[in-house]
């Protein structure tokens, strides 16, 4: 691979070597039995980092695409945007685009949502759906996902869509288990692999709820997803080249282990958070609630945060991201998921401290 600069970004993060080499592979047909035998051989692997027994669906967008088709394919009555951060406040901006009756569960960004507010929210039976980002990248909270999935189950008639772009594959989330309807994710972050494709899976009771939905449209439609995934086939020309690196990845993952991966990214993630201690800077997240696949760093020194992110980046070669939104500069954010080790890891902090 050429010499480049390495991103320790909260997504895309750096892409191996491997996986380019997997995303090269010749082409074949999206329509032909080499594709259907593709998304056959991959299929177990991916139910098996969901957690589920429901079909897995490959989309060829971002994760926001799949975000806005939940909206579509499940809000009747009403949705409950929980929201503490950029990603899960845009949620309530595209459920009302959507022309859904949207509310916002507002929570001050680097705070986590309060699963006894949520059953607040759910006990005025006005709300038949909400929407729950696991791992808000912009601010690295967590939310507490077995508390909300507990709320969630005194009221069967909710469906819970679940943003795990972030999150996937770096800690474990059982799908089938915490009765998560929708559970969707991206492949620029955790997994590792070039933006512009997404996962998903849909419960039963979320395609029963779609299948009482009149305008779901078509590109998005998950009644469509689950008719094409029984033949193996997708609704629309699929990325093959992304599926061709989601085989290649998948193989890296469980000839490491999940447990090991897991394991691994809490390693990564507290050598980041030592740093951060010693480093006398302090984290955005509240404590309990921080990320386990990247950290967001509270300005507290009042340094130049773009003057770091430049001088890091000119003197190694290594990219950080200087805050998201509207905490762009009082923050920057370092990532230690996909396929980060601790040697890595442990070279990008040595740099911070020589930028710094």
């Amino acid at each position: 691979m050429q010499p480049h600069d390495k991103l320790f970004t909260p997504g895309p993060v750096e892409v191996s070597p491997k996986t380019w080499v997997a995303f090269s592979r010749p082409m074949i047909s999206h329509r032909g039995d080499d594709f259907k035998n593709l998304y056959r051989a991959i299929h177990p692997g991916l139910q098996k980092l969901f957690n589920t027994k429901q079909p897995v669906f490959l989309s060829t967008s971002s994760a926001w695409g799949v975000m806005e088709a939940s909206i579509r394919n499940l809000v009747n009555r009403g949705v409950l945007n929980c929201m503490c951060g950029a990603f899960s406040d845009k949620w309530f901006d595209v459920a009302k685009r959507c022309g859904k009756n949207a509310e916002p569960l507002q929570i001050d960004w680097g705070k986590h949502i309060d699963h006894k507010a949520v059953d607040r929210h759910l006990a005025t039976g006005k709300f038949d759906t909400v929407t729950l980002v696991h791992n808000e990248t912009s601010t690295g909270v967590m939310n507490p996902l077995g508390e909300i999935c507990r709320v969630l189950a005194k009221h069967p008639d909710v469906a819970l869509i679940l943003d795990t772009v972030s999150s996937f594959s770096g800690v474990k989330i059982e799908m089938d288990a915490l009765g998560i309807d929708v559970m969707l994710t991206g492949a620029q972050k955790a997994l590792a692999l070039p933006p512009g494709f997404s996962l998903f899976s849909v419960s039963e009771k979320g395609f029963a709820r779609a299948e009482k939905i009149a305008n779901r449209g078509f590109y998005f439609d998950f009644l469509e997803f689950k008719k094409q995934q029984t033949e193996w086939m997708t609704p629309s020309t699929p990325s093959i080249a992304h599926i061709h690196a989601v085989q290649s990845k998948l193989d890296e993952i469980f000839t490491e282990g999940l447990e090991a991966r897991f394991d691994r990214h809490v390693r990564t993630n507290a050598l980041v958070h030592d740093w951060v201690r010693h480093s006398g800077f302090d984290f955005f997240a509240e404590e309990g609630y921080r990320s386990k696949t990247l950290t967001c760093v509270k300005n507290n020194r009042r340094i130049d945060v773009l003057k770091l992110a430049r001088d890091l980046r000119s003197k190694h070669r290594l990219v950080i991201d200087p805050g998201y939104g509207k905490i762009q500069g009082k923050t920057f954010r370092l990532s230690n998921m996909g396929d980060e080790t601790e040697e890595t890891i442990s070279h990008l902090l040595a740099c911070l401290d020589d930028v710094l």
